[in-house]
């Protein structure tokens, strides 16, 4: 704020009569007349800067390919991405995700599962933690500072995506945050994750999409990644009638692991270009002659985002 210059102002006495009865102002003092000098105006705030995706931008495809490494924090059990801190896992990402390319530039990100599905009910009995927030707090700032996305994934048990969603609040306000959905870990009641495969109804998935756009037309973000994991077709029943929402890069990320023959069955049986961004996923340890970039690149549907895990 500019400051303001103090002006002293004598306080003249108005006698009764014309102005022939004022005294003469003395040597030295203002003359009744003369009017205070106004404060400099105040310069107009400058206008915030638009927030943009790390790399630059508000939408993602198709001028970005997303490689990202999966997994949740201190585990390496759940995905790469556990393997180690965030600062040490970023060169071996940025060196894997490089012959991804193709005709587009590279946004790695981090894929980190921020709820992990458990084989115990746990105190609110719905068979899912999430890990500290301050754990998530560390791989979102630590993304901001060096210009990686950040997309953290929900394994809800026996509970509803959206009330997790919600507990993310703070960091999906984020500009380089989205969120992922993995029906696998999305429980029918009474059944218990890891001894059955989950799904998520379109009408569940619709509801967490329309609280993300949201948060993007009310904080003017850039466009998010928004997942859905998938290996069979139950997991998404009904998908035709999951919504396209603004603001949402809305991807179908094909996972399952397996012989080549096997995994492109399950591609070919489940991407629906029509409707969304196409997602694939690289298990390095129970792939059998793991697809590599040339071959991704190659696809008839070319995927733009690859995880491995």
């Amino acid at each position: 704020m500019l400051a303001r210059r103090a002006v002293s102002v004598l306080t003249v006495a108005v006698l009764a009569g014309c102005g022939a009865d004022k005294p003469p102002a003395q040597k030295g003092q203002p003359s009744p007349s003369a009017v205070a000098p106004s404060a400099a105006p105040s310069a107009a705030p400058a206008p915030a800067a638009p927030k943009e995706l790390p790399l630059g931008g508000t939408k993602i495809f198709p001028a970005y390919r997303v490689v990202a490494y999966y997994g949740t924090a201190g585990n390496s059990a759940l995905g790469v991405l556990g393997e180690g801190s965030p600062d040490a896992m970023l060169p071996k990402l940025r060196r894997a995700a490089k012959p991804f390319a193709g005709d587009r530039k590279v946004q790695v990100a981090y894929e980190l599962i921020a709820s992990v599905a458990q084989a115990g009910p746990g105190k609110d009995g719905d068979y899912s933690r999430m890990i500290p927030l301050e754990r998530i707090q560390e791989y979102v700032d630590q993304a901001k500072r060096h210009k990686v996305m950040v997309v953290l994934d929900l394994q809800p048990g026996r509970g509803d995506f959206l009330p997790q969603a919600r507990q993310l609040e703070r960091f999906l306000k984020e500009p380089h945050v989205g969120l992922a959905l993995d029906p696998e870990w999305r429980m029918p009641p009474g059944k218990v994750p890891g001894r059955t495969i989950g799904r998520v109804s379109p009408a569940e998935v619709n509801r967490v999409s329309e609280y993300v756009a949201g948060l993007v037309e009310r904080h003017e973000l850039p466009e998010k990644l928004f997942v859905l994991h998938q290996f069979r077709a139950s997991m998404l029943p009904d998908v035709a009638k999951i919504a396209k929402r603004p603001g949402l890069a809305m991807v179908q990320h094909i996972d399952g692991f397996g012989t080549r023959s096997e995994k492109d069955a399950t591609w070919n049986r489940l991407r629906r270009p029509q409707q969304f961004h196409l997602g694939y996923k690289l298990f390095y340890d129970e792939d059998v002659k793991r697809y590599g970039a040339g071959d991704l690149l190659r696809f008839k549907d070319v995927p733009e985002l690859i995880s491995f895990q």
